[in-house]
């Protein structure tokens, strides 16, 4: 085990892929600042037996500037090994034309400027650390595109965007840059996605599931654990030649409709 004593931080990490990326980091022994909006998840944690321990985890919107930078300022971090920018919604369902403004920005704020203020933050202590880690969690989406979901995929490919940058940019920090598109993950999170989708096209859910697995040459969705191990992956030193990647874990994409 290469990682004892590390500081991580990573973002929407109380629940669902991101508690899955938390809960793999401590049990390669990092030490995880973990933050949510989610308050109920934040006190579900509070009995975790590593609490302020190894986890340590607060309430952050990460779509305010504001909230983010406090965040910083209160964790009293001089250097970390990694930050895992997680952070998602999966936004509206509908045409272009049908899409409001205020559901457009919402996605953009959340998807991608949530990752331009905890990076903003993140890199002087990066820095500090003479080396690290990024990454940035976007989607098969963001290489692809997906109709009916166009907020989300313009998100998600703004994010491969930012990475590819990056990881110029940091390179010679010694700080690597990667993302990782997950395709359609087992959750309720894809659940509402496809009965959003089978209301907005008046076709039966289980038709709408049956077309997403068959969108991938192995016939399934991914585990919220495939994820968490690619992000280990990435972090340990196995990967530390690894920088500019688009990694997916998605069973092989073939189409997006």
């Amino acid at each position: 085990m290469d990682a004892v004593s590390k500081n991580i931080i990573i973002s929407a990490a109380a629940d669902g892929i991101g508690w899955s990326i938390t809960s793999s980091l401590l049990e390669e022994g990092y030490t995880v600042y973990a933050s949510d909006i989610n308050q109920k998840k934040i006190d579900e944690l509070k009995s975790h037996p590593l609490i302020n321990e190894r986890l340590f985890v607060d309430n952050v919107d990460a779509a305010d500037v504001n909230s983010v930078k406090n965040y910083f300022e209160s964790i009293k971090l001089s250097s970390i090994h990694a930050l895992i920018n997680n952070v998602g919604v999966a936004g509206p369902t509908g045409t272009m034309e049908d899409i409001s403004v205020d559901d457009w920005n919402q996605t953009i704020e959340t998807n991608l400027n949530s990752h331009f203020y905890f990076t903003k933050n993140a890199i002087p202590l990066l820095k500090q650390n003479n080396g690290g880690s990024i990454i940035n969690l976007s989607s098969t989406a963001g290489i692809y595109g997906f109709p009916l979901r166009t907020p989300y995929a313009a998100s998600k490919w703004a994010i491969i965007g930012v990475t590819k940058s990056l990881a110029m940019e940091l390179g010679k920090f010694n700080i690597r840059v990667n993302a990782i598109c997950p395709g359609s993950v087992s959750g309720d999170r894809i659940n509402r996605v496809i009965e959003a989708k089978a209301k907005s096209l008046n076709i039966a859910i289980s038709k709408v599931k049956e077309d997403f697995e068959e969108m991938v040459s192995l016939k399934t969705f991914v585990d919220k654990e495939d994820i968490a191990n690619m992000a280990v992956f990435l972090l340990s030193s196995q990967a530390q030649k690894v920088s500019g990647q688009i990694m997916t874990v998605d069973g092989n994409t073939e189409r997006m409709n």
